[in-house]
């Protein structure tokens, strides 16, 4: 059985804290035994191995149990973030899915059946080898989000090298492999995941005191709210060991502000995609954004400067979208990045660099650099067409506090002309109340 290597780990310790939520702590005993509960109930509920199962929920106790009951079923699932329950009609369809279980927030438990027959090639493939298969969707912000389907075994085996047990929280959503690998990673090694519903700064570090979590997995977004909000001055977080980072490129003043807040504390880069899984990745250091990035059953390249990754989990492919693979195997990643040895620098998407005037601009250069300014909250820098430079280089920005606009964009400009090459000065800037961040802490980039 493909999680049987899970299993050992949890009868290993059985007495041990699994799942923390809502103030309850479950057992990694109570953890198989609400797995085998659930699996035993998915025949009376007509779900049948192959059958393509969307499970909405969140890291409870429930919905993790239910995970592991349906990849032992040989299910293939769709996992679905239960805040955005309204919101899955169309990826359901895409999906292919026949039967959705609701986990909500209390930990209550419906199913529902749909009259979807429709089926796919890759589905058929899963159901042939008897494997449990995943489907993960991209953001969509570029249009129709794409279905990745993962051979749910191939995706599972990298869990088999044990590491260390930490205390983690589950930052990273539900539907996200990102969310799903802290959560397999914590539970293959018999450590605590602990599972939240609200991700504001002050409700995070309430948790890290609270139950001396060690491990922090984040986005570069989130780490700048957090150090905006000011509340990790509120609460005692030296149990905090490791803060992970990725799913975006990080700014440097970012991550610098981040070292001087939590010297003691280790920072990795990490690097993942919905298509392959999430790489093994060692930081040149706390504070460089050099990245190397790998691992057993990845290889890299770098082809004009974008980023291809050969990976035995790699995704069978989309399910509505042509395939992402070269002629031989590599996914090609469309990041852009600089190499120095085994290292890697991640520029950001090749789609959002600006060329002025010949010129290459990369978003987060600029990001990084008006993030140094007081008063700025958050910024997402982006190009427009321009008839005479091709494109100009234009900035939307969050301010924390009320400031004179034209001041502060005089301000910006100056502080953006001593740090900056001209070409990569922002010509436009506006000042926006809304938050530029979505509901995986990911900046909307236009």
């Amino acid at each position: 059985m493909v999680t049987d290597f899970f299993n050992a780990v949890f009868k290993e310790n059985l007495s041990k804290t699994a799942i923390i939520y809502k103030d309850e702590s479950i057992t990694y005993h109570t953890l198989i035994q609400k797995i085998l509960y659930w699996k035993s109930k998915l025949p009376f509920e007509r779900i049948e191995p192959g059958n393509i199962i969307a499970l909405h929920g969140d890291f409870t106790p429930n919905s993790i149990s239910l995970l592991f009951a349906l990849i032992e079923n040989q299910n293939i699932i769709v996992p679905f973030d239960y805040s955005q329950i309204m919101m899955n009609e169309n990826k359901m369809n895409i999906g292919c899915v026949t039967t959705s279980i609701i986990v909500d927030e209390h930990e209550n438990v419906s199913f529902k059946m749909h009259s979807n027959n429709n089926s796919h090639p890759f589905f058929e493939k899963l159901k042939s080898l008897q494997h449990p298969g995943l489907v993960l969707f991209t953001s969509g912000t570029s249009g129709e989000p794409k279905a990745a389907v993962h051979d749910f075994v191939k995706l599972l085996e990298k869990f088999r090298t044990r590491k260390k047990a930490l205390r983690t929280l589950n930052f990273l959503l539900f539907d996200h492999w990102g969310g799903l690998n802290t959560m397999f990673h914590t539970l293959a090694n018999g450590g605590v995941v602990i599972a939240l519903k609200d991700r504001r700064p002050q409700v995070i570090c309430s948790f890290i005191e609270k139950y001396k979590i060690e491990l922090l997995p984040a986005s570069p977004t989130f780490l700048n709210l957090l150090l905006i909000s000011e509340e990790f001055k509120n609460y005692d977080l030296s149990c905090l060991r490791l803060i992970t980072y990725g799913t975006e490129p990080m700014p440097q003043s970012t991550l610098e502000r981040i070292i001087n807040v939590f010297p003691n504390v280790q920072l990795q880069q990490t690097y993942g995609l919905i298509e392959l899984g999430v790489l093994r990745s060692k930081s040149k250091s706390d504070n460089s954004l050099w990245v190397k990035i790998g691992g057993e059953g990845f290889a890299t390249r770098v082809v004009d400067g974008l980023l291809e990754i050969k990976a035995e989990s790699a995704m069978l492919g989309y399910l509505n979208a042509l395939s992402p693979f070269t002629d031989d195997g590599w996914f090609m990643t469309g990041d852009q990045v600089e190499q120095d040895g085994e290292y890697l620098k991640i520029l950001g998407r090749k789609s959002e660099i600006i060329n002025v005037g010949g010129e290459k601009v990369y978003p987060a250069d600029v990001e990084s650099v008006i993030l140094e300014m007081e008063n700025v909250a958050e910024v997402i820098v982006y190009g427009e067409k321009n008839p005479i430079m091709g494109h100009i280089v234009c900035a939307k920005v969050k301010i924390i506090k009320d400031e004179d606009e034209k001041e502060f964009i005089f301000r910006l400009k100056n502080h953006c002309k001593k740090h900056l090459q001209p070409f990569k000065v922002p010509i436009k800037i506006k000042i926006v109340n809304e938050d530029q961040f979505n509901d995986r802490f990911k900046k909307k980039r236009i």
